[in-house]
């Protein structure tokens, strides 16, 4: 079947699953959105490659894994790494222009520091930073063409630091009426660049690529009153993982949860954030709506995939916490993943394992362009086409720090997830039983058998990937017999060929994470 050429692709920032209904939300939250899931694939399991900004949008924007493009950090709390992608570095825009696309974007970029999105190939006003930029020339100017007020807020919500500061911005209310707001705003600078691409399909059979990318909902919530108020606190069932005692979990959790001054605010203080949350996403779904109409008034719907995502989840009070940061729960690393092809069967439910990188192999398979080089990327069109394609049953997650360097990695299974803290404790969570990830079973004795699997699964598929994170399970955990020289110097291996008693083997084996018999290193065998 042919795929119909144009995209719109649909992000928000820092966006919760579970405020969609079309994922179980009650509250009539995304009308917009959960229509989208009805006449599309909705994908249950949509995982986030890394919970954190500038690297997750470049790897959909490369379709590579973070360590493999290595923008790892947000340059707003950047402590080393790199700030920009390689000027040679592939990225699904330059292979959609080179096909003859149109490709527009909307909103945030936050990919780096120097290179804007216009220097990717993207059409669209520069919008920098990691929040609305409501002193943006663009915007300003829009305010002014329509007699609309400045930006304004009060009723500021936060708590207090541990050194007595004023904590982060948390909500506040915004005094300007609807069609001022930045979230109006995108919507409508998206809706003039799909007019102006519909004329160029139509007179010169050019397609387009056009990404709506809001700064929302991302912390701080800043929404007038209609959402402000919309929902009622005393409305709002708390998260059951509010009641998290940090007890055999990494330390860095507690001390987050301090930087984000949750036990200095109340309850019905938490439950007032939640409830401004859920209405900057309704806020959200209703601009989506006015784009989701024009598409239909330019008669585009059956010309155009649609993809709703996000970069990651939110914390809003899980775990006694807030934004997102050096902990792998599932608030902020499964998301919302929608996508409705025209010609696809409608109402399909997903339950593999998939990832936002996945988004980039798919652009280019619906463009009819080579997929290889987005290399840890792959196409969901078979999901969406009701196919039942050889897929993985687990899924790795990364993640390098944010406002100081904190590595991990995640394997989620079908039951359970293993998380690697070189510097802490490790977790393990049984979420048939724990959903809410409060209890970490990492320790617990009658887990060893299927902590070592999964250890030994996590690393296997990190040495396949080329993620050298492996080095330091390779001596710290037990893994199996290890395939190569630990040390990477070559001198164990010259020593074999002189006449060691020894086999020789291939330093770096070409089978699934190295796991060769015939080579084992004293000491390499280790206990987890």
């Amino acid at each position: 079947m042919t795929n119909p050429r144009n995209i719109l692709f649909l992000m928000t920032d820092q966006h919760r699953v579970d405020t969609l209904g079309a994922y179980g939300n009650p509250a009539g939250t995304t009308p917009v959105l959960d229509e989208l899931a009805r006449t599309g694939t909705r994908f249950d399991r949509w995982y986030t490659p890394t919970a954190i900004c500038t690297p997750a949008r470049a790897s959909l924007l490369t379709g590579q894994a973070p360590f493999r493009h290595k923008l790892l950090a947000n340059h707003e709390r950047n402590v080393g790494y790199i700030e920009d992608l390689a000027d040679d570095q592939f990225t699904f825009v330059d292979a959609l222009r080179d096909k003859g696309y149109n490709t527009g974007l909307i909103g945030k970029w936050h990919v780096g520091t120097e290179k804007k999105a216009a220097d990717f190939g993207f059409d669209g006003p520069d919008l920098p930073g990691w929040h609305n930029p409501v002193e943006n020339e663009d915007y300003l100017k829009y305010l002014a063409e329509n007699d609309l007020p400045p930006y304004f807020i009060d009723d500021r919500i936060r708590g207090s630091l541990p050194n007595g500061g004023p904590g982060n911005l948390l909500a506040a209310r915004l005094h300007q009426p609807l069609e001022a707001t930045f979230e109006y705003y995108l919507a409508t600078r998206t809706i003039e660049m799909l007019e102006r691409y519909a004329d160029d399909l139509r007179t010169g059979e050019k397609p387009f690529f056009l990404a709506l990318h809001f700064f929302g909902p991302h912390l701080p919530y800043i929404v007038p009153d209609e959402y402000f108020d919309m929902f009622d606190p005393a409305d709002i069932e708390l998260p059951k993982s509010i009641s998290e005692t940090f007890q055999g979990k990494p330390p860095v959790q507690k001390n987050y949860s301090a930087h984000w001054t949750f036990d200095t605010m109340s309850l019905e203080t938490t439950r007032k954030l939640i409830a401004v949350y859920w209405g900057y996403v309704a806020l959200i779904d209703g601009q989506i709506g006015r784009v989701m109409d024009a598409l239909k008034r330019l008669d585009l719907v059956d010309e155009t995939s649609v993809f709703f995502s996000c970069d990651h989840g939110e914390f809003t009070g899980s775990h006694r916490l807030h934004d997102k940061g050096p902990a792998m729960y599932e608030d902020i690393y499964r998301t919302p993943g929608l996508l409705r092809v025209p010609g696809a069967p409608e109402g399909v439910v997903r339950t593999e394992f998939v990832s936002l990188l996945d988004c980039t192999a798919t652009f280019l398979d619906l463009a009819g362009i080579d997929r290889n080089q987005a290399v840890d990327s792959r196409s969901l069109l078979p999901l969406v086409h009701g196919e039942s394609p050889d897929w993985a049953e687990d899924i790795v997650c990364e993640f390098h720090g944010h406002h100081f360097p904190y590595p991990q990695r995640m394997l989620r299974t079908d039951r359970y997830k293993l998380v690697v803290n070189p510097d802490s404790v490790n977790e393990l969570y049984d979420l048939q039983v724990d959903p809410d990830e409060l209890l970490n079973i990492y320790e617990h004795p009658e887990m060893r058998e299927l902590r070592t699997r999964m250890m030994t699964r996590l690393y296997r598929l990190l040495r396949e990937r080329g993620d050298k994170f492996y080095h330091w399970m390779t001596s710290m955990y037990d893994v199996g017999e290890v395939g190569y020289d630990p040390t990477l110097s070559g001198l164990d291996e010259a020593s074999y060929q002189n006449g060691s008693e020894e086999p020789v083997t291939d330093p770096v084996p070409s089978s699934v994470g190295g796991m060769q018999k015939g080579f084992s290193t004293p000491g390499m065998r280790h206990s987890a």
